[in-house]
């Protein structure tokens, strides 16, 4: 039985206990000395490479001035220059992650070793990084972004966070390097940008703009401190939901209030701030504003679908990278401004009327309506919208008859619709071989019904003969007559005297003068040439319609449709954005002999409704096209500034009679009559429209 003193045993043991701390602490003091060195021998150099930023797409608006459509993001950042940051969000860093920040050359050893200390005292791990550390150990994660493939991205991030010592020492050496070579005002500015605030917000500016509904900037001492204490650990002091409740009583965000009293209290310790502007920040209480950032086409509102149009037209174009995982890589990266060719004052007239017009869902009948406007000459799409609410989630559209990810005015492979039929509105392109092989206006041709047309010529795939399966009608009784001139035939749109003409030309050319407007099926397939096709039975898409029309508009010159003005990178550099290419479709003759002819269709044919509804009047050319059974209407026209297509149509299924089916504003069937007047009225308001060139008499005659 031990009978020393009491004083003597905590003697005993509090020399053991100095014995022990001594021992430590000199082997810390060799262990610092032999890595110090050891890190010194290491590579320093540390390439920072292009942080992971939203990008943003814009309209135009009537003034020119750009408008935010949507923002893309895998990681939502906005990274600032040092002085739009707030100086109390530095100090809060500094004071909190690094107090040492300005005076070590990039490794915080003794926070190393105060770390390594606490570990074997206490058995509690406390980390030891410099904010040039963290930083450093960001940069190898976002450069882990860059990578295309899922599974060496994977790789990559593992290594990059893995806890060993090979990785700790590689970011000392990395985090020396960096001091030598950079000012500490911009590795703290650096950092600031990168680093995470939880979820997908990373950079003080997101974070500010997200939490708090204001810039870096203008954090006030209470908010930065706040940010700040989300760095340590994002999930445990998130701000974007309160703190799950405690006996029925939400906790607010505690968490969040203690870290932030703690930096606050750094901040007064390394005398950041007075003792007066600590107190009132400490009783200031967390309130934030959550701010959801716009992300993803669905933000564009009535202009999503052409929204998706524009991004599906960067991945795919060569100007945003060599091959298709370049291009997704640098899309996930982002950092890009695209302006579009959207116009805002043509987009709301065609948003508007659709919404007045089309329903988005009628009982019994896949109603889709379509408005697409092309500028004549220029090729670019100034307006697009459709009747349906977007979404890419096909849940929601399976369910919801009123939502749908498909784009009905573009061609599948844009992800669009597999196209309708035009009608007659595809008529033109017959007219267009007519002249084109020397014939007039006024050469008529037999244009009675009749129930055997025999032999079409086909210089592709040889003679066709139709015998009593191919039959037919005209649209009205009166529209039975014997002979029809051209003009006749187009004024009135009948279908016997398109047949006619057609009898008396080439098959083969037919379909090779619509290809030279770049007339081509929304599935991809061939064009298909036989008789029927004449009256408009191939399925096209309302964007490639429209720009036929503008190339008619054109003096016989069509230019491929474009989205986007121009693009510009992360480093504020201009990108080539794709070119609309521009081909003569027809000679201007031509062109001028089909367009006497369209702009009789709007003042004494089938199209007048809609001229005399257009507001202002300029010269304008039209057709109008019916499928059979009155299923899909349309109206297809031109100024010569911007084309038009407007349409009514069944989606899938057997679709309704239009003429014997009425929407609260009116019959389906007149309804591309009150869209189209309402889009060319506001085209004709802002571009206005000139005179088309007169056709040489040899052609009118």
């Amino acid at each position: 039985m031990s009978t020393e003193l009491p004083s003597r045993k905590k003697a005993r043991r509090t020399r053991r206990r100095s014995t022990v701390l001594i021992s430590v602490g000199v082997i810390v003091a060799l262990l610092a000395t032999t890595v110090v060195a050891f890190v010194v021998s290491l590579p320093d150099d540390l390439v920072i490479g292009r942080l992971s930023q939203k990008s943003n797409v814009y309209a135009t608006r009537s003034d020119g001035t750009p408008q935010l459509l949507a923002s893309f993001y895998d990681q939502n950042r906005v990274e600032v220059a040092s002085d739009a940051i707030s100086p109390f969000v530095k100090d809060a860093a500094t004071s909190a992650e690094d107090p040492g920040f300005y005076d070590h050359g990039g490794v915080d050893i003794w926070g190393t070793v105060a770390g390594l200390v606490s570990t074997l005292v206490t058995g509690t791990a406390r980390g030891g990084s410099s904010i040039t550390q963290q930083y450093v150990k960001n940069v190898l994660v976002q450069k882990c972004e860059t990578l295309a493939d899922d599974k060496k991205r994977t790789g990559c991030y593992d290594t990059a966070t893995e806890t060993s010592p090979d990785r700790k020492l590689k970011e000392m050496s990395l985090a020396i390097g960096l001091e030598k070579k950079s000012s500490k005002a911009d590795i703290l500015r650096q950092y600031l940008n990168i680093t995470g605030f939880g979820g997908s917000v990373y950079g003080i500016e997101a974070a500010a703009n997200y939490y708090f509904n204001t810039t870096a900037a203008a954090l006030t001492l209470s908010q930065a401190a706040s940010l700040v204490a989300i760095v340590n650990n994002p999930v445990k002091f998130q701000l974007d939901k309160p703190e799950s409740a405690t006996n029925g009583v939400a906790n607010g965000y505690a968490a969040n209030k203690e870290r932030r009293d703690y930096i606050l209290g750094e901040m007064l310790t390394h005398k950041k701030i007075s003792t007066a502007d600590h107190d009132a920040a400490l009783n200031e209480p967390i309130t934030p504003a959550i701010t959801e950032p716009s992300t993803g086409c669905q933000t564009a509102a009535g202009s999503a679908y052409f929204c998706d149009l524009v991004l599906r037209t960067l991945r795919n174009d060569p100007a945003f990278g060599a091959n298709r995982a370049t291009r997704l890589a640098n899309f996930r990266l982002g950092g890009y401004d695209v302006y579009t060719t959207l116009d805002l004052d043509l987009q709301s007239a065609a948003e508007t009327t659709m919404a007045e017009n089309v329903p988005k869902s009628y009982e019994d009948w896949d109603v889709g309506g379509v408005i697409s406007s092309v500028g004549v000459g220029t090729g670019r799409v100034l307006a697009m919208s459709q009747n349906k609410d977007y979404t890419q989630d096909p849940a929601v559209a399976a369910a919801n008859p009123n939502a749908t990810g498909i784009n009905f005015n573009t061609d599948y492979a844009q992800g669009g619709s597999k196209g309708f039929q035009t009608g007659s509105t595809y008529k033109v392109f017959t007219l267009a071989e007519w002249l084109k092989e020397g014939n007039s206006l006024a050469d008529s041709v037999s244009s009675r019904q009749r129930s055997d047309w025999g032999v079409f010529q086909d210089s592709c795939s040889g003679p066709q003969e139709y015998g009593t399966s191919f039959d037919p009608n005209n649209d009205a009784s009166y529209e039975n007559g014997s002979y029809y001139s051209a003009l006749q035939s187009t004024i009135s749109s009948i279908n016997t005297g398109f047949i006619g003409m057609a009898k008396k030309l080439d098959l083969c050319g037919i379909r090779k003068t619509a290809e030279a407007f770049g007339v081509h099926r929304a599935d991809g397939d061939p064009l298909q040439q036989g008789a029927a096709s004449v009256l408009g039975t191939n399925e096209i898409a309302p964007l490639t319609m429209a720009a036929a029309y503008a190339g008619i508009a054109n003096n016989g010159t069509t230019c491929t449709p474009i989205l986007i003005d121009r693009i510009v990178g992360p480093d504020g550099a201009e990108i080539p954005a794709p070119k609309s290419a521009c081909t003569q479709s027809v000679t201007p003759d031509v062109a001028a002999a089909m367009a006497y002819a369209m702009q009789r269709v709007m003042t004494s044919g089938t199209g007048s409704t809609s001229n005399w509804r257009t507001d202002p009047e300029v010269p304008m050319i039209g057709k109008t096209g019916t499928t059979d059974e009155n299923k899909d209407t349309w109206m297809a026209g031109a100024s010569t500034k911007v084309a038009t297509v407007v349409g009514v149509v069944t989606v899938a299924g057997t679709g309704e009679d239009q003429r014997e089916t009425y929407f609260d504003n009116g019959e389906a069937a007149s309804a591309r009559h009150r869209m189209w007047p309402d889009v060319m009225s506001a085209a004709n308001k802002k571009f206005g429209g000139d005179e088309f060139p007169d056709p040489p008499r040899s052609m009118t005659r």
